[in-house]
């Protein structure tokens, strides 16, 4: 119970295995690398009395376990270098992945402490009435006409959300690709004013409004969103049970120590060394694994060589991460070098959850995708 290390690495094989064959090649930046991607094998980890641990998979099934893959996964929904969990904080800046065999990756290294004294509970309530509608703009002047719509369509409810998406291109070929979306997103604590009364009154806009006017969806009611919070407890109210094989029960206790939560150090970036450029996508050098922490998001960015991640470490800073992506606002940058990683907390960009946010990404699991396919300076001989 206070063997925090071996704890430590059992957490660190849990967290590579939960999400499945997100660890044997599913959602990996390099993808197209990965064989028989169709049918990725389940994970397997095999764990070791001192918490190390190898992580595989069934012989014969279809995806990879490699060390980026397994990069990838630790770096998925993390924030800082200690992870916190109700048994023993990880600090999963210690964390070393080699590879033993093809498909087995040995996990080991993992150092823990005694973990923090209240556990995190999730609470999910009632937030109000959501309803939405899209605008069609098509062909010329598609500012002009999504500036006539705001003027003309202004329902009478608690909030409104508009987001042009200029999905459309110059001379296209085909009508929908000569096509913008602008998105109107309406939220009430009433149901009636978030339903048909705004619904309908987008679509009585018809023949009062910009040329081509063209609604994607009929009148609807309104649907309940939740809004998701936080809270703390202390470890002693929540009981904790283990049910074996043979249907018989063990209570188990709180842990026999705590320790708070120190501030986590946020690294400094260096300076850049000069080299002779290349414009190119970031992704031909870095792999990236997004993900949605409540409000926040995570953006966890890897270099595929020890060259490419010092060049990292000195480029992506957070005043370059919101260049590169102006999406984003306030950011913590953490450095775990052994993964030859960065990982990004960017805070309250999901605003309060997954469930009540209207963002064209609603869980951040594009984040990474949209920053590998940013354009930089990158030396020629990382390339």
């Amino acid at each position: 119970r206070d063997d925090w290390d071996a704890l430590a690495g059992a957490t660190v094989a849990g967290h590579l295995i939960e999400c499945g064959a997100q660890v044997t090649g599913g959602n990996f930046a390099f993808f197209t690398e990965i064989p028989d991607l169709r049918h990725p094998g389940f994970p397997i980890a095999e764990v070791h009395s001192d918490g190390s641990a190898v992580i595989t998979k069934h012989p014969g099934t279809g995806g990879a376990v490699t060390t980026e893959t397994v990069t990838a996964q630790l770096l998925y929904e993390i924030g800082g270098p200690l992870y916190l969990g109700p048994d023993v904080s990880t600090r999963l800046d210690t964390v070393h992945i080699e590879q033993l065999a093809k498909d087995r990756i040995r996990v080991s290294g993992a150092t823990g402490q005694p973990p923090p004294p209240q556990l995190k509970v999730a609470l999910n309530v009632l937030g109000g009435f959501r309803n939405a509608t899209t605008f069609v703009l098509t062909g010329l002047d598609i500012e002009a006409k999504a500036a006539l719509i705001r003027d003309q369509f202004r329902p009478d409810v608690d909030e409104l959300t508009w987001i042009l998406a200029r999905t459309d291109h110059v001379d296209a070929g085909t009508e929908e690709t000569a096509s913008a979306l602008l998105h109107v997103t309406a939220r009430d604590k009433d149901p009636q004013r978030a339903g048909r009364a705004f619904s309908q009154a987008a679509v009585e806009l018809a023949l009062s409004s910009y040329p081509g006017f063209h609604a994607s969806a009929p009148p609807s009611d309104a649907s309940p969103y939740g809004v998701y919070r936080a809270a703390f407890v202390p470890q002693d109210t929540v009981p904790h049970r283990a049910v074996l094989p043979d249907g018989s029960t063990v209570d188990i206790g709180p842990p026999p120590a705590f320790s708070e939560t120190a501030p986590q150090p946020v690294e400094s970036p260096r300076e850049a060394t000069q080299h002779k450029t290349r414009r190119e996508p970031l992704g031909r050098i870095l792999g990236a694994r997004s993900g949605d922490k409540g409000g926040d998001a995570n953006l966890g960015v890897w270099a595929r060589t020890g060259e490419a991640h010092d060049w990292l470490t000195g480029y992506l800073t957070v005043d370059r991460l919101r260049e590169l992506l102006p999406e984003v606002g306030n950011a913590i940058r953490y450095e775990f070098p052994q993964l030859r990683a960065l990982n990004f907390v960017v805070e309250g960009i999901l605003g309060e959850g997954v469930a009540e946010n209207t963002r064209f990404d609603p869980q951040a699991k594009e984040l990474g995708e949209w920053l590998r396919a940013r354009h930089a300076d990158i030396p020629e001989a990382l390339l």
